[in-house]
This record gives structure tokens, sequence and C-alpha cells, in this order.
């Protein structure tokens, strides 16, 4: 003899017509369940990719604004002032570390 479960699938199959029929229901509840849940993420992806299209489109314009500035910031610079701009964002080579070693409260090498 093997045991099944009070809610195994095949004892679904054995029921009557009235227990099918809820089965069914529960089914189509579910499906709807699925439905709404769907269509919320649908509508909240729809909102954030909106926002996400206007943030970008603010973006573009600021982007669009500072490479005019900057053009012109360059035409109206003389060659010495690019020239000295143009050191300060070489980068420069950073010092070697030292390791160090750690130190007690008062002062001392731990």
């Amino acid at each position: 003899m093997t045991f099944q479960s009070p809610y195994s699938p095949s004892l679904f199959r054995n029921r009557d017509n009235a227990s099918g029929a809820s089965v069914v229901a529960i089914d189509n509840k579910i499906e709807q369940a699925m439905d709404l849940v769907k269509n919320h993420l649908m509508y909240a992806v729809r909102e954030e990719v909106e926002v996400l299209k206007e943030q970008i489109r603010e973006l573009v314009e600021k982007n669009s604004q500072l490479e005019r500035e900057n053009t012109l910031l360059k035409t109206l610079a003389s060659p010495e002032q690019l020239e000295k701009f143009q050191s300060r964002l070489s980068p420069e080579e950073p010092a070697p570390e030292t390791p160090q070693s750690p130190e007690a409260p008062d002062g001392s090498a731990v």
C-alpha cells in the first residue's frame, strides 16, 4: 500500500466533477492573480522607463551645454593657459607607498 499526500495531484484527478470544478476555479484564480501581478509589474516598469528617459534627456541637454561651454572656453583661452590646463590634467605619477607598521595607542610599534 502506498501513502498518498492529501494534496497529491493524483487525488485531484480521482475526485468527482464538483471537486474538478473546484480545482479549475482555483487554477483560474491563480491565473488571474498572476495576470494582476504581471500587469502591476509592467505598469511599474513603464513608469520607471519614462523616468529614466526623462533623466537621459536632461543629461544629454546638460552634456551639450557643457560641451558648448568647453568649446567656447578653449577658443577664448590663450595657448599658455591651455598648456597650463593640460599639464594639470596629465596624471601625476603616484609616489610609491611605504608599508607602515601599526602603532599602539602610546606610539610604539606593535
